[in-house]
């Protein structure tokens, strides 16, 4: 019996590692639209699209005749037939207006969110949207409709941030609140100066100017007074401290990267920098990789990675801890989902690297 179990745990331990895998999305030479998923390229339209849209687990697209559509599970799901006017994709959902009708495609089920809505924000999995038939603020978050407030005005929006799994807001009321998890929290009882969000995390500075960090539920103080300048990524926040230090807040530590005002950006679990001597690093999630002796003009950040082609013309990949050489040949066109790369070669030759794997 227990070899039994351990082998159904095993298999089933597989088959969510294998769906845990991004997706990618093309048009071959043949104008038809191609999808790796799983490891393996496989055709699902035979035309091109006239929207597409990658997301983690789905991909949503209107086909040559603007049917809308959504790749999710290793099938295509139609949706409906020339209604649909805007498409919106993230990790784990799907939010798309038939004229004014609000609709989220989450794990394979559609919910309508509003009949008539003209204020929305998408996100990982949180859609905050405006309810204009009960002329109220609601959000939609696994799977459930939750009310946020009853008036929102237009000059508070400019104070307002959803990201990945949490909304961070200042209300009419000059409170600062916290979205996350299906609660409302009242996280301070006056206007915050500044705060940035992202998943599980808020940054911000009090009424008092000092620095906090909300995050998984809790509250850290980070400093009596505020930083130079911050940015919020997924589970971390980076930093520059009054005194000068440049900082990163993960794993509910700070971790001092030293002495410094640099160049840096913020995305998902990166945090990618030029340090004082012009190098070009990358924090991910407490480990510092040394990429280049020089900081490039252009580079792309998403999920665990990122790509750029450097001096010597090398596409190349940092991901989760490792750094790839993907290709030297002259590229048609590259990008990066999430953590994939897809890459046209010449007018005929297509290719997706993942994880050190070419397909």
């Amino acid at each position: 019996m227990r070899p039994l179990i351990c082998s159904v745990l095993i298999c089933l331990f597989s088959v969510c590692s294998i769906s845990a895998q991004p997706l990618a999305a093309f048009v071959d030479i043949q104008n038809q639209l191609m999808v790796w998923d799983r490891g393996m390229i496989h055709k699902i339209d035979f035309m091109p699209p006239t929207l597409m849209k990658i997301g983690r687990t789905a991909i949503p697209y209107l086909d040559n005749s603007r049917s809308f559509k959504i790749y999710y599970g290793g099938s295509v799901h139609p949706m409906n037939i020339g209604f649909t006017n805007a498409i919106f994709v993230t990790d784990n959902l799907v939010a798309y207006l038939n004229q004014k009708s609000l609709n989220v495609f989450d794990r394979g089920v559609t919910k309508n969110l509003a009949g008539v809505c003209d204020q929305y924000f998408v996100s990982d999995s949180v859609v905050l949207f405006l309810d204009s038939y009960k002329s109220s603020y609601r959000a939609y978050y696994n799977n459930q409709i939750y009310d946020i407030e009853s008036y929102i005005p237009d000059s508070t929006l400019s104070h307002l941030k959803v990201s990945d799994n949490i909304i961070a807001f200042d209300n009419f009321a000059s409170q600062f609140k916290i979205f996350y998890r299906g609660n409302l929290i009242s996280q301070e009882d006056y206007t915050v100066n500044s705060f940035d969000a992202g998943r599980n995390t808020v940054a911000y500075v009090d009424v008092d100017h000092k620095f906090k960090i909300f995050h998984s539920g809790q509250t850290f103080v980070l400093d009596d007074f505020a930083p130079s300048s911050y940015k919020v990524g997924d589970n971390l926040v980076a930093y520059v401290s009054s005194d000068g230090y440049f900082k990163v807040f993960y794993a509910d530590s700070v971790h001092n990267i030293g002495f410094m005002n640099p160049t840096y950006q913020v995305a998902d679990n990166i945090v990618a920098y030029k340090d004082p001597g012009g190098m070009f690093k990358i924090y991910y999630k407490g480990d510092i990789t040394e990429m280049e002796n020089y900081y490039p003009n252009n580079y792309n950040i998403q999920y665990n990675s990122v790509a750029y082609i450097n001096t010597s013309g090398t596409l190349r990949l940092f991901t989760e801890g490792e750094v790839y050489d993907v290709t030297n040949a002259e590229l048609s066109n590259w990008q990066l989902n999430y953590d994939v790369i897809t890459y046209q070669i010449g007018q005929g030759i297509f290719k997706v690297f993942y994880k050190g794997n070419e397909y």
